[in-house]
């Protein structure tokens, strides 16, 4: 079995490709900046991977990956977004995060292959925005309070319009927040973990967040790559909710995260205006029955187990950072 999986050096491409190869697949993965992509795969157990990168504005692009590589499985992680970041490049967004997909979807559809290749989208919660009703399902209506929300609702209609339209084997994962230790820098649980690490290591002595109060439905990376595995593997294409079903706070994360190192994190936290989205989405957590029903899968690992794991790695990078060079 073959797979290919665009951003494939995010957080979600780097367990996707673990697991696929993991599973025996050949894996293709397609990338924006190759060098960094490398260095994300520089371990041996990643050593049969096959790198490629590409420009996600060039259509033809995909369409030659797709007749070069011959993918049974394909993985869309492509995508904008950074936290606050949702707010920000607003048309590069719509681009990547929405009719790229299209563009994907297009090529598989004029792939003489199409029958034989199954596809995934990533989709988000943000999808859903202000909601009232509470947890979401697949059919909850979608109401997007931003640019992220609004791309990624366009990727996934389009799925739809392609499976229903064109026969096409394709679904999307509704992905509602899922952490791990390749979390980027610049999301909320990953400056959480890092601010417990290195205060607690004497390294910096405070750290800024936005709205405390925020509440989200907290899963592991691993589980939710998993699930859409599951997804493209199944007879029958279908979109599915994928989240852990419980809501926390931003400060119930930060409690969890400095309680593991002995600390108070209120004795160091700055809240700052600058980190506050301009809308904030309502309490997104979502309804898993569905997927729990067709495909056997459940979220396992609670989110106080994964910021613990994150507080861990962080502890170990910062040793090891500031670790002094021995003298000759």
């Amino acid at each position: 079995m073959r797979a290919l999986i665009t951003g494939v050096s995010g957080q979600d491409g780097y367990h996707m490709a673990q697991l696929l190869l993991s599973s025996g697949y050949e894996v293709l993965g397609l990338t924006s900046n190759l060098a960094k992509a490398s260095l994300v795969f520089a371990a041996p157990s990643f050593a049969t991977i096959c790198l490629s990168e590409f420009d996600y504005r060039k259509p033809d692009e995909i369409g030659r990956a797709l007749s070069e590589f011959e993918p049974d499985l394909i993985f869309n992680f492509a995508a904008l977004a950074s936290g606050r970041g949702m707010f920000d490049s607003a048309q590069e967004m719509v681009e990547l995060n929405g009719v790229f997909v299209g563009n994907l979807l297009e090529a598989i559809r004029l792939s003489p292959r199409n029958d034989h290749i199954s596809f995934c989208q990533a989709s988000s919660s943000e999808m859903f925005g202000n909601v009232e009703i509470c947890p979401q399902a697949e059919d909850t209506p979608f109401n997007p309070k931003s640019p992220y929300g609004a791309a990624k609702l366009l990727a996934h209609n389009l799925v739809k319009i392609y499976r229903e339209t064109y026969g096409i084997r394709c679904c999307s994962a509704v992905l509602f927040n899922h952490e791990s230790i390749r979390r980027p820098e610049n999301f909320v649980t990953r400056k959480i973990a890092t601010a417990a690490a290195k205060i607690k290591l004497g390294l910096v002595g405070q750290f800024s967040l936005g709205n405390l109060g925020a509440k989200r439905d907290w899963g592991y990376a691993p589980e939710y790559v998993q699930a859409m595995h599951l997804m493209a593997l199944a007879p029958q294409s279908c979109d599915y909710i994928v989240a852990s079903g419980t809501l926390k706070s931003v400060q119930y994360l930060c409690e969890v995260a400095f309680g593991h190192v002995g600390l108070d994190y209120r004795k160091y936290l700055k809240v700052e205006s600058q980190n506050l989205r301009p809308i904030e989405s309502k309490n997104l957590c979502g309804d898993a029955n569905k997927i729990a029903r067709d495909l056997g899968w459940r979220a396992n690992r609670s989110i106080d187990a994964v910021m613990v794991e994150m507080v861990e790695f962080e502890l170990g990078s910062a040793q090891v950072q500031n670790v002094e060079p021995a003298k000759s």
